[in-house]
């Protein structure tokens, strides 16, 4: 029972540190943190087939299914993110107006 507790508290800990610390960061440096929180939950995902693989009852085996199944998702998802959030730091392409007859003049 008490270890049930201890787990608790650390996640709780773990929660607050967390939102604490990612509450401190600056606009400007969310997309790089992405690109590292991508890169872990690639180890996350690595780690559950791992799991999976070694499952040997059934809901063992059900468990690793979805932890390898949400995590790639997550990855996924992170990675379709920090490409749109990296799009925006892309300068824009002005398209010349072919209506002016300025422009198509030499």
């Amino acid at each position: 029972m008490s270890d049930g507790f201890v787990a608790l508290y650390i996640f709780m800990l773990a929660a607050i540190a967390g939102h604490v610390i990612i509450s401190r960061v600056p606009v400007i440096l969310h997309t790089p943190l992405m690109s590292g929180s991508n890169f872990i939950h690639g180890i996350v995902l690595i780690g559950a087939m791992v799991v999976l693989g070694h499952a040997q009852t059934p809901l063992e085996k059900i468990l690793g299914f979805v932890a390898v199944v949400l995590g790639a998702g997550n990855a996924a998802g992170g990675y379709v993110v920090t490409a749109r959030m990296l799009e925006m730091f892309k300068p824009s392409i002005k398209v010349a107006d072919k209506s002016d007859p300025k422009e198509s003049q030499p």
